[in-house]
């Protein structure tokens, strides 16, 4: 997916939505003495700011599309920093205290080999804290699927599909990486919305912009549409409408 397929005002619609798991992952961590913590998929910079208040010496926002480093610029001060990055290959070793990733780690592939790297890059007695969405079973993203198959040769598919493990793999893969204290959980979140066809909206923030490149920009527009009227078919036009989101805390 192109990485500036993202738009942070679109993303930002639900932002009351977004924050809850943000702030329960947040409130995992054990406070700790002037921190140094890294932000990896910091989006739009607003909660890396967030974060940062909560006593760290330093922190680093990366995201690797310009869009949002670009929105993330107005947080950056004398305790914070942004960074044009690609959050997979990131690594360096013994340099923080706290790693973050919240509901970024889901667009990269190989979550063994990007976890093993993270914890490298962990000081002695340091923690690692991420969020990720597992709701690719649910009707919203399996009708979304199902029509870029009719409309693309190659569609792009779900990462969460084909990156997140389930809870019980992240445990044993902690385990083998040597982390301790484990504290992971699957998480449903209530989310209320004005009517079905927020959903539309809530998706064209995250999960339909890998089809925007090979869609191009008429063709996306098309495909939203055409989105928009198979999952009302399907769901109905409630108002208003519980939008369940499963994801999973480590």
């Amino acid at each position: 997916m192109s990485a500036d397929a993202w738009d942070p005002a679109q993303y930002n619609r639900y932002a009351d939505e977004r924050e809850q798991p943000f702030w329960d992952l947040a409130r995992l961590l054990t406070p700790a003495q002037d921190p140094v913590l890294v932000d990896l998929g910091c989006g739009d910079g607003r909660l890396t700011a967030a974060l940062n208040r909560l006593g760290a010496a330093h922190t680093l926002g990366v995201d690797n599309s310009q869009a949002m480093i670009d929105e993330a610029a107005r947080h950056a001060s004398d305790t914070i920093a942004f960074k044009l990055g690609d959050i997979g290959p990131w690594q360096q070793p013994e340099a923080y205290d706290v790693m973050f990733a919240n509901a970024s780690l889901q667009w990269v592939p190989d979550h063994r080999a990007v976890l093993r790297r993270w914890i490298r890059s962990l000081k002695s007695g340091g923690q690692l804290a991420v969020q990720v969405p597992s709701n690719a079973d649910q009707l919203p993203w399996l009708i979304a699927a199902e029509l870029a198959a009719e409309l693309l040769a190659d569609p792009p598919p779900d990462p969460v599909v084909t990156n997140v493990l389930t809870p019980e793999a992240y445990v044993s893969l902690l385990d083998e990486l040597g982390c301790s204290d484990q504290d992971v959980r699957l998480q449903v979140y209530a989310h209320y919305f004005v009517s079905t066809a927020d959903v539309v909206e809530w998706l064209k923030g995250t999960t339909l912009t890998r089809f925007k490149e090979p869609l191009g920009y008429d063709g996306w527009e098309d495909f939203v549409e055409q989105y928009r009227g198979r999952l009302l078919a399907v769901l109905g036009n409630r108002s208003p409408y519980l939008f369940p989101f499963k994801r999973v805390l480590l």
